[in-house]
């Protein structure tokens, strides 16, 4: 299936915490959408793999994904090496997506600018002939995304671009709260993590109102460019 939109996250929820607004948002425009999982996050303090796994598909439901691919790298120890830019090649030549939206540049965890790394290296190689490259035995064409966008994560970093979500905000609570291991849960009996508490979750609010602000909407959801992007119509703007 070709998309029109693929998301990577290091680690499931990922996506859901900083675009799936954006991804609801453009599935309900009729684009196809999807997201590509670089770990399990089998590192994480609570629950388990399998579980988060059926979590993110149960997320997936929530913003109304076509696909939702699991790479299975290594939490934690995955590199923006060969071995690992195949596999992120193999998923791009394999969907095809124009656009693609990665993790942030640097953020609270590592693994996320590395992410960042190898999914933006990748995105350039994938439109390399020379690399050969298969998926399920079927030889892969060369295919270079059009734009590659990066949404912000845990910390702060100046949108190039906003995209209004306040009809979706609710989607985009919805899906965050499918990782009902991870967040708030007052009968849990999991150790208590950076984001287990229930501030957290009430600060999953104030970031969309912020970006919502700076273009006179509820919520909205920033992106950074990778680079310079031109248009043909100022008007395009407004």
């Amino acid at each position: 299936m070709k998309l029109d939109i693929l998301a990577f996250g290091a680690h499931p929820d990922d996506v859901e915490l900083a675009c799936s607004g954006t991804l609801a948002k453009h599935h309900k425009m009729g684009h196809k959408t999807g997201v590509a999982d670089l770990t399990d996050g089998e590192l994480g303090t609570r629950g388990s793999p399998e579980l988060r796994r059926k979590e993110a598909l149960n997320a997936a439901q929530e913003m109304g994904l076509d696909v939702r691919h699991f790479l299975g790298f290594r939490d934690g120890f995955f590199q923006n090496d060969e071995a690992h830019r195949i596999k992120v090649i193999e998923v791009l030549r394999h969907f095809q997506p124009d656009i693609v939206i990665t993790n942030a540049p640097s953020d609270r965890h590592p693994d996320h600018g590395r992410g960042c790394n190898l999914v933006s290296d990748s995105c350039f190689l994938s439109g390399l002939r020379k690399i050969e490259t298969s998926f399920k035995n079927h030889k892969q064409q060369p295919w270079r995304p059009k734009l590659v966008l990066h949404y912000i994560q845990d910390r702060y970093f100046k949108p190039d671009i906003v995209v209004d979500i306040s009809k979706f905000f609710e989607v985009r609570m919805n899906a965050i709260l499918a990782y009902k291991s991870q967040f708030h849960d007052p009968e849990s009996a999991e150790p208590k993590t950076y984001i287990s508490s229930p501030e957290f979750i009430d600060s999953l609010k104030s970031r969309p109102a912020e970006f919502g602000r700076l273009i006179g909407v509820d919520y909205a959801e920033g992106f950074l460019f990778s680079r310079i992007t031109g248009i043909n119509d100022l008007k395009s703007l407004i």
